[in-house]
């Protein structure tokens, strides 16, 4: 009876994972109109243009001839990919919905370049026991880590670790120091 109610419940899991491949409609702002434009679940591997990247992944110079910046887009500030950091609030690791367009850059990247690695680095202010922060600083490092596996990252391109409150930000004693402590950084390993 357990192997088979194991075997119904992979079987479910595996199912419910699957994907039809469609595209999804997505409002291009720049022409005023909709284009289908990525490809949602499994088929976002797949070489599908997501945001944060061009068609072309990763190359180019610092300037095309157009004034845009076509380096490396980790590094145009425009980028999302850019924002390095998510911040939390007090004694939370749930990741807020607005860092969800530089979650959405980072994994794409990670998806269009299968040989970076990214350290999650687990932040927390200096309020509670060191132990406690170091707890919290990883909670948040694999939260964010659950976020780019489901946008596509894999396993083995992430990699959290926690500093607790051990590399803080701002070292006064202010709400505005604490909550810029409150955080996870995104470290690309080639960087």
């Amino acid at each position: 009876m357990n192997k088979i109610l194991g075997a119904l419940l992979l079987a479910l899991t595996v199912s419910a994972c699957s994907t039809t491949g469609k595209q999804a409609t997505v409002e291009d702002r720049t022409s005023g109109g909709t284009t289908p434009s990525a490809t949602t679940g499994a088929a976002a591997g797949t070489g599908a243009e997501t945001s944060g990247l061009g068609a072309d992944g990763a190359t180019g110079s610092a300037l095309d001839g157009s004034g845009k910046y076509a380096g490396d887009p980790r590094k145009d500030p425009a980028s999302p990919l850019s924002k390095r950091s998510v911040y939390f609030d007090f004694d939370s690791f749930v990741v807020k919905d607005e860092y969800s367009p530089a979650l959405e850059a980072h994994a794409a990247y990670l998806v269009a370049k299968r040989d970076s690695r990214v350290i999650l680095q687990g932040n927390a202010d200096e309020r509670g026991s060191r132990e406690y922060n170091l707890a919290l600083g990883q909670k948040r490092a694999e939260a964010v880590r659950k976020a780019l596996m489901v946008l596509g990252a894999t396993d083995a391109q992430l990699e959290a670790v926690s500093f607790g409150e051990e590399k803080p930000r701002d070292e006064a004693d202010t709400e505005a120091a604490y909550a810029e402590n409150r955080r996870v950084d995104v470290v690309y390993g080639d960087e």
